[in-house]
């Protein structure tokens, strides 16, 4: 009986000094991500995994109304930063958010093409015969779609321009278009076009924008993400000098700064 009791303590000593451990669990964060924010939400998940090394964090870049629609169907996304705030606002709305909507910039809108050198374009060039397919983001669901369309609007060229417009489902892969040449020229976000690879590919054209409504965007942690420190911690980060830089790097005005003209 004796030597039963003393194999039978051992296991039961390990469980009592596991239980005295602390358990430093990695923690977990998927973020859905506007697709304007492609390159700088990468370098802004790069810097914050600096002194958060062992945490997995998962970004996913889309439509911001189709990202708004999944959230409402139980999307399991913890944070959500979407190209128009509206979006944001609805779900804050229907109690889907862990706390109140975070403006984080306003985004702008260019010309864009690498087959042409849009720096000296207009909008009304794009009339021009010679031009072919015209890409933008669609209206329906991409925030940078509908500022495109009430641009073309108020340069009264929008019907002009029905037959050659080609749609992308997000603005990345409107930008997509213009860079595999199923569009010559395009309306895409500054965000993108600062970017290294489409920067030396071509110029662009600055939007005034008095022409559209303004891309006020911001972001939310979601219901689901509540009691997870990270989403909160990233959440704080992204007001942080260094996150603030790269978002200014990249074109965004961030809240409280003037446009630029």
């Amino acid at each position: 009986m004796r030597a039963i009791c003393r194999y039978l303590t051992i296991p039961a000593l390990l469980l009592a000094w596991v239980a005295l451990v602390p358990v430093f669990a990695a923690g977990n964060l998927t973020i859905a991500a506007a697709a304007d924010l492609k390159f700088a939400m990468e370098e802004i998940v790069n810097a914050f995994r600096k002194t958060h090394p062992d945490d997995k964090i998962d970004v996913i870049f889309g439509s911001s109304g189709k990202f708004n629609t999944q959230i409402q169907q139980g999307a399991p996304f913890d944070l959500y930063f979407s190209a128009d705030i509206a979006f944001p606002r609805t779900l804050a709305e229907m109690g889907l958010a862990a706390g109140p909507v975070r403006p984080y910039a306003i985004g702008r809108i260019v010309l864009w093409s690498n087959v042409r050198d849009a720096s000296k374009m207009t909008l009304k060039d794009l009339t021009a015969p010679e031009i072919g397919k015209i890409a933008i983001a669609n209206p329906r669901h991409a925030p940078y779609g509908k500022r495109a369309e009430e641009a073309l609007r108020s340069a009264g060229i929008w019907d002009q321009l029905q037959d050659r417009l080609v749609q992308g489902e997000n603005i990345a892969q409107t930008a997509q278009f213009i860079q595999t040449g199923n569009a010559e020229v395009g309306i895409i976000a500054l965000a993108l076009a600062l970017n290294p690879t489409l920067a030396k590919a071509g110029g662009y054209h600055l939007i005034d924008d008095r022409l559209h409504e303004p891309l006020e965007q911001g972001f939310i942690i979601t219901r689901r993400a509540a009691d997870n420190p990270l989403a909160a911690a990233f959440a704080d980060f992204m007001g942080k000098p260094e996150a603030r830089a790269i978002m200014i790097h990249y074109g965004f005005v961030l809240p409280g700064e003037q446009l630029e003209k």
